[in-house]
């Protein structure tokens, strides 16, 4: 099994609004109602406007899902909501195939993407993602690639945990 990460192409937006609108990925990601407007979201992403890079997630060669990176201080607002300091990634990963949700891929793409691309900065000592205290498959997912419990915050009137890793942890294996 390899699990392998190539940058979000144009191509590659109407699979992505295709994932994030299934009933497995949705809740948690509540996207935009129409095509136009959930690709106005990525395309300056994808053409190197927006510092968030985005990546298909392949197992096999096959597409699965997608996860995102970005130095939290490169978007004040949530730097200003989440307070971690220079130096800090966040992460966003969503698995689009419902039969590959749940059976432990998660903590793998999520080891496998801090060692090759998270961590492969310099400049980022720690990594930290933002999930919902119901998203309980995402919460153990975290939890088996090595990210603990920060606290909770509440954005956009939902709570949410903050979850972070160091680069220091011995579940990145990077030192």
């Amino acid at each position: 099994m390899t699990i392998s990460f190539r940058p979000l192409a144009h191509d590659d937006l109407a699979l992505l609004f295709e994932w994030v609108h299934r009933e497995h990925v949705k809740p948690w990601w509540r996207p935009e109602e129409t095509f136009d407007e959930f690709a106005r979201e990525y395309v300056d992403a994808v053409e190197g406007r927006d510092p968030t890079d985005v990546y298909v997630i392949e197992l096999d060669g096959r597409s699965i899902g997608a996860i995102q990176t970005y130095v939290v201080a490169d978007h004040p607002e949530w730097e200003a909501l989440l307070q971690v300091g220079p130096g800090v990634a966040g992460v966003d990963l969503l698995i689009g195939e419902a039969e590959l949700a749940g059976r432990g891929l998660g903590p793998q793409i999520l080891r496998a993407f801090l060692h090759e691309v998270v961590f492969a900065r310099a400049d980022v000592h720690a990594c930290v993602a933002g999930v919902e205290p119901a998203n309980e498959r995402s919460l153990r997912a975290f939890a088996k690639a090595g990210f603990h419990p920060v606290r909770d915050y509440v954005e956009d009137g939902l709570p949410h945990r903050l979850l972070r890793i160091d680069r220091q942890s011995p579940a990145t294996n990077l030192k």
